[in-house]
């Protein structure tokens, strides 16, 4: 099994190009991190800032956003209730 990591400066996924965190990268996260939401915040905030970083050192404006979205839009999907 290859692993969906992020691919730098571009923060593309190294298996299959998509954006990172991809769909898959998202699922392994999820399961990686399961019981530790506030663990996988931290980690996904930080991989998003350095994203940021990557963007102006290529010169570019990066669309905070759509940055947000991709990083951390998506974790009030991963949360499971403790039971």
């Amino acid at each position: 099994m290859t692993a969906h990591l992020p691919m730098r400066p571009a923060w593309l996924c190294r298996n299959c190009a998509a954006p990172w965190p991809c769909g898959r990268a998202r699922l392994d996260l999820a399961t990686e991190f399961y019981g530790h939401s506030i663990a996988l915040a931290f980690y996904l905030a930080a991989s998003m800032q350095e994203a940021i970083d990557d963007v102006y050192g290529l010169g570019l404006r990066p669309d905070l956003s759509a940055l947000h979205g991709r990083f951390l839009g998506w974790l009030s999907l991963a949360r499971r209730p403790h039971r």
